[in-house]
């Protein structure tokens, strides 16, 4: 598993859907200068555990607007699947009311890119190229700052769903970090103490 924290995310161009409508050209590079970004991946539409984390970035949507913050999701399914899953109702398994954009990474290049795509190619005993388990996306996701670097990361397996209160908490930690230059302990909450990074500010820290 790579580690893109301190590296430029991938970049990519594919399409999404926002809504009812499909982008033709969409790209993390649009929000560069403008907004951070959380980007995230979940295996499959129409599926148990992703709508449950899909409704619950959607409910917690202005909570990620106060701090500046752009909600991407991406799977493996096409254009056509996010479009239909989108237009059905919460209480028939949909996602009808998300309001933020999904990406379609048919080819499965963008999870390869930024290594969780689950499953692999492999030679079989006749050099025939086979699948080894399924091409979808593990559970990742992705802090990226307004400079497009990626500054954390969280890789789940398929049965484990997210906290979106932690995604949140590292969200203000950065934040915290960049407005005040002062580093996040464990547990960190916003408006908590933190510390400056030397000897004085540690033992200040923790004689408190």
């Amino acid at each position: 598993m790579s580690v893109l924290v301190g590296k430029p995310a991938p970049s990519f161009r594919a399409k999404a859907v926002k809504g009812e409508t499909i982008i033709e050209d969409f790209s993390l590079d649009d929000f560069r200068g403008k907004k951070y970004v959380v980007f995230f991946f979940y295996p499959k539409d129409f599926t148990f555990v992703c709508p449950t984390e899909l409704h619950r970035f959607q409910e917690e949507i202005g909570e990620f607007d106060s701090r500046n913050v752009a909600i991407v999701g991406c799977s493996t399914d096409s254009e056509f699947s996010h479009w239909a899953w989108l237009q059905t109702e919460k209480n028939r398994g949909g996602i009808s009311g998300v309001s933020y954009p999904l990406v379609a990474d048919i080819n499965k290049t963008i999870a390869a890119d930024y290594d969780v795509l689950a499953g692999e190619y492999v030679s079989d005993e006749d050099g025939d190229i086979v699948v080894e388990g399924e091409l979808v996306a593990y559970r990742g996701l992705f802090l990226i700052d307004k400079e497009g670097i990626v500054r954390h990361q969280v890789v789940n397996d398929m049965p484990l769903g997210r906290s979106i209160r932690e995604c949140l908490r590292v969200v203000d930690a950065l934040q915290h970090f960049e407005q005040h230059g002062e580093v996040c302990p464990m547990d960190w909450e916003k408006g908590g103490d933190a510390m400056t990074a030397t000897h004085e500010g540690v033992s200040d820290y923790l004689s408190k």
